[in-house]
């Protein structure tokens, strides 16, 4: 599920030379991602933007990120030249903020998915790995394949009713101070979910982007690893996989994402 830098570097030039993903990304600064990609990546990397590429169009309802139309995503990786089989590494510099969205969008619609670059961009410059900037050459482009046309583990409100009415068990990955309602910088009401417990996202990797070993993700989640059904949520859908991937790393790939997350939820209120 993960990649080193060092693996990284090796790994060019090689039959098992990855496609690369650059998936920076500022929610405060929607081209900031873009002009950090431009201004330096890790040569041959795509970039793939979160508003333009990895959601659709926000609605009144669904959250301010919804998930991207099935068909539209695999045109989108096709014309990067990622196939179903496709090796793809990516990487941010957010501790898989957005990575990890890639990552949870491309395993649901049955692409082989992508190794997530352990720290992230920042990992490579520190391992002084090359970087190049611009535009890189343009791929070769893939036949978009048939994909699904919905996503298997993620919910909407409704389904979100339903699994909550079965027992499941619900998950908030916001930051604590969001969750407990003191702070909204973002969303028109402040609190959480009913029934929800929280577990931020940013606890599953150190201050450097690095994932935590096994032991401390264990601890992180604690008893929800033993719940019979999990969901996630975050502020969009966007950081709770970062949550969903770490669950992954420990086996619980069922849990299910609650797409639309706290901005969906709080629009039916």
């Amino acid at each position: 599920m993960l990649i080193d830098a060092e693996a990284l570097a090796s790994a060019a030039d090689t039959p098992a030379d990855p496609i690369l993903v650059d998936c920076r990304f500022d929610l405060a600064d929607p081209d900031a991602g873009r002009r950090a990609y431009l201004a330096g990546h890790i040569p041959g990397a795509r970039y793939l933007d979160l508003n333009r590429d990895l959601s659709a169009p926000p609605g009144r309802h669904g959250g301010r990120h919804p998930l991207p139309a099935p068909e539209v995503f695999a045109r989108t990786l096709a014309a990067h030249g990622i196939g179903p089989h496709s090796a793809v590494v990516a990487y941010d510099d957010s501790r898989f903020a957005y990575a990890a969205r890639l990552w949870w969008i491309m395993r649901e619609l049955g692409y082989r998915p992508p190794l997530l670059l352990d720290g992230g961009y920042r990992a490579w410059l520190a391992a002084g790995g090359a970087v190049e900037t611009g535009e890189p050459d343009p791929a070769a482009a893939a036949a978009p394949p048939a994909v699904p046309d919905t996503f298997g583990r993620a919910c909407d409100i409704d389904g979100l009713r339903e699994l909550q009415a079965r027992g499941a068990e619900l998950v908030d990955s916001r930051e604590a101070a969001r969750y407990r309602g003191e702070v909204e910088p973002i969303d028109p009401v402040a609190g959480h979910i009913p029934g929800a417990l929280n577990h931020p996202w940013q606890g599953v990797t150190d201050v450097d982007g690095f994932l935590r070993d096994e032991a401390a993700l264990r601890a992180h989640w604690g008893e929800r690893l033993a719940a019979p059904e999990l969901v996630v949520y975050c502020g969009s859908g966007v950081t709770a996989c970062v949550n969903l991937f770490s669950l992954a790393a420990l086996g619980r790939e069922d849990a299910v994402l609650y797409a639309g997350s706290w901005s969906d939820w709080c629009s039916h209120l």
